[in-house]
């Protein structure tokens, strides 16, 4: 075969050898011995902006895409029933504000009346105290003949006269009294009417409050699941957001090493789209019962194999520092230092620094 046919198949060969050795050159092969690995996919924690109440979303605040912080408002709801309730509910907590205070009234007006009762008696005991007296000298004089029976009887009459007032003022007072706990009870049915009021008035305030949708945490909207005019239901989603504090990978580990694997242990990510950065991460859980590996992370050979579930949270700092960068669902490998005294290999040293925070500096006026 002439030379210049080969010439092109040489080159071909030498390309594909190359190629693949830039390719091994490049990638992580691993540490060795006393490091374990596990594929898988960044994730973060979702949290949903639902609804408390249904009804109609007024206004969207934010898109998707849109970084938001915790107790921000993202969208209001239509509060026009709510507003009328509260002004029904107010004037309703006016009206027994002012029930508690003719209770009061009452009150007072009775322990008036029973004070006023009070002086009758002592008025009535005296006059019977006066006719028993003037009865006594009547009867003296009536056996001594100086007094005519006519006298003696019209002052028996007087002392019996007397003794009855005295009763029908005794009765009052008790009646008095009777008054005194009715208005007393008004007053406490009146004081609970008030405070059911106002606490209608702040469930209502609390209803208002809730029609302004806040984001739960800080985090990146990542879909809008409601558009304005929309009418949702009670606990109705509206928006769905990723905190991006709390950024982790799931992988699997075989039962043999789970059982080395201890919660803060040390973890390099190593993503796919960057394979020449680490990424450090702790272990923060491990499962307490094994499982066969989902397809979707092992190879054929493990289907088989029973295997631990280890979720490796990124540090807190490093994510904050680079929200912007930071996105989910990207595979890579999670390796795990099982000896904490074993240095880190120089492939794996490489790590992404958390970005210095910028201050904005503050104007004197």
């Amino acid at each position: 075969m002439p030379k210049k046919k080969w010439t092109p198949l040489l080159i071909a060969i030498v390309v594909v050898l190359i190629g693949t050795w830039i390719w091994k050159a490049s990638r992580v092969t691993g540490p060795g011995d006393g490091f374990i690995s596990g594929n898988g996919r960044i994730e973060a924690t979702e949290v949903d902006v639902a609804t408390k109440l249904g009804g109609r979303i007024t206004q969207m605040l934010v898109n998707e895409g849109d970084f938001v912080q915790a107790d921000e408002v993202v969208a209001r709801m239509q509060i026009d029933s709510l507003n009328a309730q509260a002004r029904e509910a107010s004037a309703m907590h006016q009206q027994a504000i002012t029930n508690v205070a003719q209770a009061q009234a009452q009150v007072a007006a009775r322990r008036s009346d029973r004070i006023a009762v009070q002086a009758q008696i002592a008025q009535r005991d005296s006059e019977l105290d006066a006719a028993q007296r003037r009865l006594t000298r009547s009867e003296m004089l009536s056996r001594e003949g100086a007094s005519s029976m006519q006298e003696l009887d019209d002052d028996r009459a007087r002392a019996r006269s007397a003794q009855a007032a005295l009763d029908a003022a005794k009765a009052q007072l008790t009646a008095a009294d009777a008054a005194i706990e009715a208005a007393e009870a008004a007053g406490v049915g009146a004081q609970a009417a008030a405070k059911a009021a106002a606490a209608t008035v702040e469930r209502i305030d609390a209803d208002l409050a809730d029609s302004q949708l806040r984001a739960p945490r800080s985090g990146r909207i990542q879909f809008r699941l409601a558009q304005p005019g929309e009418v949702v239901g009670a606990g109705g989603r509206v928006l769905n957001m990723v905190d991006l504090s709390d950024v982790y990978m799931t992988f699997f580990v075989p039962e043999a090493i789970a059982g080395r694997v201890a919660l803060g242990a040390e973890v390099r990510v190593v993503l796919d789209v960057a394979p020449q950065m680490a990424i450090p991460a702790k272990v923060s859980f491990v499962a307490n019962t094994a499982q066969f590996t989902p397809k979707t992370v092992e190879t054929a050979s493990e289907r088989e194999k029973l295997m631990f579930r280890v979720r490796a949270r990124i540090d807190e700092a490093l994510l904050t520092s680079r929200l912007d960068q930071v996105k989910s669902g990207l595979a890579g490998v999670a390796w795990i230092r099982l000896n904490p005294d074993e240095p880190w290999p120089p492939e794996l040293s490489n790590l992404v620094q958390a970005q210095p925070q910028t201050q904005t500096p503050t104007q004197t006026p």
